[in-house]
């Protein structure tokens, strides 16, 4: 099992008293962006493109805790850019942990060596390392060599300190099923704990555009790489719920829940989601009850049409799980179908088009950062008094 049992306990008792309180909208997981700088620049990554004074921005530690108690989600995952640039990451995670939430920092690996002896194992911590494949697919996913060679170090040295550690992959449509299912293999047998995987969304400024998958092609490679699940040389254990796993397959026809994985950057509370930036709340509270959900998912937005990503449907699929058990109890008994007849696919007929709204917010937020260098630059008129009667003298 990936998800340790304790944590699967709490976060099912936590989404059950939500459903016994009547609450529609709920988070589960916070998405905490402290910074988007990054030591990598991924071609399928729409986080780094802004310029350089945003990129030199940081969420503070209090902001970042004030995040995680305004928000009241269970479990934290901390993103980026490269979450260890940020020099108070430690502060952040034993904040967090101290508030008995389970954090997942989520990382490349490049600093990992360097920056593991600042924080402790715990129950509550783990390390989600990004891996886009083997060798081959990882290094050109993130457009450098050798770095997969060097995750996989890091991986072995952290388990070695005593740290749950669990890899993330986003797919591709260059995503080959014989490979993955291979990869899938080897990760497991370097001992990781548990494996995250997800297709990849098209992000508005992502570098390349050319390879993000639509609903269908999402479908058949997961099918394709589950069916080779029978084969493999070990078990291969998810970091995810299995109802999930079955919608990436074809067999659910699951509403995106957007506001299950709320997101917390340097501009703000994302709206609508982890992945869209359209607009940003100053609070959780705003993002919840001011943002037009109902605008947004697959069925309702252009942008949302190829959308299955795990922040928007994990969620979802969590949910489903504690109030239908009998349905993930199925999966998880007879496995995840991979022949036959798909679910019913949301139709998009009457969703709406897709509006760009991008560059407004980094233009005020620019505007803002100007502002204050400018303030900061101005020497306080008591020292420029001294200076002048300085010189005078």
């Amino acid at each position: 099992m990936a998800v340790p049992l304790h944590q699967a306990i709490r976060v099912g008792a936590y989404v059950m008293k939500q459903h016994l309180l009547g609450r529609k909208r709920y988070p589960l997981v916070l998405m905490l962006e402290p910074l988007f700088r990054c030591n990598l620049a991924c071609a399928g990554c729409g986080k780094i493109d802004y310029p350089a004074e945003i990129l030199n921005q940081r969420l503070s530690v209090a902001e970042c805790l004030e995040a995680v108690d305004e928000c009241g989600a269970p479990v934290v995952v901390i993103a980026g850019g490269e979450p260890l640039l940020h020099k108070e990451l430690d502060q952040v995670v034993e904040g967090i942990i101290a508030r008995k939430k389970f954090v997942i920092v989520c990382t490349n690996a490049l600093l990992l060596e360097k920056k593991m002896h600042l924080f402790k194992p715990s129950k509550w911590f783990s390390w989600s390392v990004h891996l886009d494949g083997d060798r081959e697919d990882h290094d050109k996913s993130v457009c450098q060599d050798g770095v997969y060679e060097r995750a996989v170090e890091a991986i072995r040295r952290v388990k070695q300190a005593g740290f749950r550690t669990i890899i993330n992959s986003t797919l591709f449509d260059t995503a080959d099923p014989e490979r993955m299912a291979r990869f899938f293999d080897d990760v497991m047998e370097i001992g990781v704990d548990g494996i995250s995987v997800s297709p990849g969304y098209a992000y508005e400024r992502a570098p390349d555009q050319q390879h993000f998958l639509n609903r269908r092609r999402t479908k058949d490679l997961f099918r394709g790489i589950f069916a080779r699940a029978d084969k493999s040389k070990k078990k291969w254990e998810f970091n995810q719920s299995s109802l999930f796993l079955d919608f990436l397959a074809g067999n659910q026809t699951f509403k995106c829940t957007p506001w299950g994985n709320p997101t917390r950057t340097y501009f703000g509370w994302q709206r609508p989601c982890y992945l869209l930036g359209e607009g940003y709340a100053k609070s959780f509270k705003e993002l919840m009850e001011e943002t037009d959900w109902d605008a947004y998912g697959t069925g309702n937005y252009e942008k949302c049409a190829d959308c299955m990503v795990h922040s928007g449907y994990e969620a979802t699929a969590v949910a489903e799980a504690v109030s239908k058990p009998w349905k993930a109890a199925k999966v998880a008994l007879t496995g995840i179908r991979t022949t036959g007849d798909m679910a019913p696919d949301i139709p998009l007929t009457n969703q709406r088009p897709a509006q760009y709204v991008f560059s407004r917010h980094v233009e005020t937020a620019l505007e803002k950062i100007r502002a204050e260098q400018a303030g900061a630059s101005k020497p306080p008129k008591t020292v420029v008094r001294h200076v002048a009667a300085e010189a005078g003298d």
